[in-house]
């Protein structure tokens, strides 16, 4: 494959809002030992990009300073020891950064088969938000068959992601959403209940059912509290975000008292290990549920690469139901 020695990006010029946002020319980047370059396609959008451009996510220890944790493509080039990808393979991967670009680096265990009748653009939209809900709701929380789980933000990526998965292994699944089309799209998707949290209260409503068994979290702030009420005893809170803030005064006793558990995790900081044992998890568990067509990326909207501001202000806007992406190459 014929590589340029640069490529065009969108880098984030200085924190603040989405029109810092520019369009520029940076060299391609060079897949070092175990790294795969993929000349992207499309590159998802996600709630950590908006975080990193206002100045508050910085990137890892050698990753790339350009936003974007996800992107579908078509191997380029391979590092040394990579023997599982060879140049002109379709993939989609995890990204440490650089997804707004033509060209991206990443570990070659990072990356994974499009699903068999899936295009790049939904492909796209596959790593971040199902690594992040399979090792939050299975490797880490355990979620079973007949249990209670309710996911927040069920409209959002994380939220449409965490209710297919859940309903496809069992669990009874309910959810919160701002809308009535935002609800429709989530029961539709298979959540048992979507709760219109403008209108009702979330712990009522799960009280009545006994508690939930599993919570899955990006809300914070007040929603700490409110979710620990909302648990069953034995009950796990996974926290994975805090749209509203990390920091509340909470009575631990209850914790005690109903042998609760607390956790929570972000991604982009684990090992490479950490997120290549995801990889292959999904590869098993998930992959065939995808190319069956049994549970699929919810697609909200494209962007073309240069309207980047365009798709950070949509998302902003809490309007999208699903994913966001640019279209790259």
């Amino acid at each position: 494959m014929n590589i340029p020695e640069t490529m065009h990006a969108v880098e984030i010029s200085a924190p603040g809002g989405p029109d810092v946002l520019k369009m520029v020319n940076r060299p391609v980047p060079i897949p070092g030992q175990g790294q795969i370059l993929i000349k992207v396609a499309y590159a998802g959008v996600n709630r950590p990009d908006l975080l990193q451009r206002a100045g508050l996510y910085a990137p890892p220890p050698g990753a790339s300073d350009l936003p974007g944790l996800e992107a579908s493509g078509t191997v380029a080039a391979v590092g040394a020891g990579v023997s599982d990808w060879a140049v002109g393979d379709q993939v989609c991967a995890l990204l440490p950064g650089g997804g707004y670009g033509e060209y991206v680096v990443t570990p070659a265990a990072h990356a994974l088969p499009i699903p068999d009748g899936m295009g790049l653009k939904q492909a796209a939209c596959l790593p971040e938000t199902f690594f992040t809900v399979w090792s939050n709701v299975f490797m880490r929380a355990h979620l079973k068959a007949g249990e209670r789980f309710l996911v927040h933000g069920g409209s959002s990526g994380i939220g449409t992601t965490a209710i297919q998965l859940a309903h496809a292994m069992g669990a009874r699944v309910f959810t919160t959403a701002g809308s009535i089309e935002k609800c429709a799209a989530c029961t539709t998707l298979g959540a048992e209940c979507a709760i219109n949290y403008r209108n009702d209260d979330f712990v009522q409503v799960l009280r009545a059912q006994g508690g939930a068994d599993l919570i899955l979290d990006m809300v914070g702030g007040d929603y700490i509290a409110r979710n620990i009420r909302a648990l069953a005893d034995d009950g796990r809170l996974v926290q994975i975000a805090f749209l509203q803030g990390p920091k509340v005064e909470l009575n631990f006793a209850q914790i005690m008292m109903r042998r609760l558990t607390v956790t929570g995790s972000t991604l982009r900081p684990q090992s490479d290990l950490a997120k290549a044992k995801i990889a292959d998890e999904l590869r098993e568990n998930v992959w065939p549920m995808l190319a069956s067509g049994r549970i699929a990326p919810v697609m909200d909207s494209e962007f073309d690469m240069q309207d980047a501001i365009a798709a950070h202000e949509r998302m902003e806007s809490s309007q999208h139901i699903g994913k966001i992406v640019l279209k790259v190459g």
